[in-house]
């Protein structure tokens, strides 16, 4: 099967980097593919799952906010926080969570609003990630 290279980078380090067949992100408009031979382009990355395939088999692990570049050489991901389900501190998440939905219910300004809401949505993606790949 064809593949591409990957590249993802977080500010702490090269997260990934290898020969993949396909990569799946989350953007704010939905799931988005990738395929070798993809046309160039610039997409936002939004909070959630990235799928990785190789060797005919996905890995999926989490991603915060950030960019995709696709190159006609190489893809590059570039993101705040990336981590494999075995990173995420699931009690950390649990407790973020607990914590976003205790601000939403108190009067914020709108800014905190939407700092909340980032905050709650890297939290659940989190925990859907952690659950959906049976890791405690």
């Amino acid at each position: 099967m064809k593949a591409f290279h990957l590249e993802i980078i977080t500010p702490e380090r090269i997260f990934f980097s290898g020969e993949v067949e396909e990569l799946i992100i989350t953007t704010p408009d939905g799931q988005r593919g990738v395929l070798p031979s993809h046309t160039p382009m610039i997409i936002a990355v939004d909070v959630g799952e990235i799928k990785i395939k190789q060797a005919e088999k996905f890995k999926s692990c989490f991603s915060a906010e950030g960019f995709l570049e696709i190159r006609p050489d190489k893809v590059v991901l570039v993101a705040q926080v990336v981590e494999w389900p075995e990173e995420i501190d699931i009690r950390r998440a649990q407790e973020a969570k607990r914590r976003g939905e205790e601000q939403l219910r108190q009067k914020q300004s709108l800014q905190e609003y939407h700092t909340t809401m980032s905050s709650l949505a890297r939290a659940m993606a989190r925990l859907k990630i952690k659950k959906s790949m049976n890791i405690d």
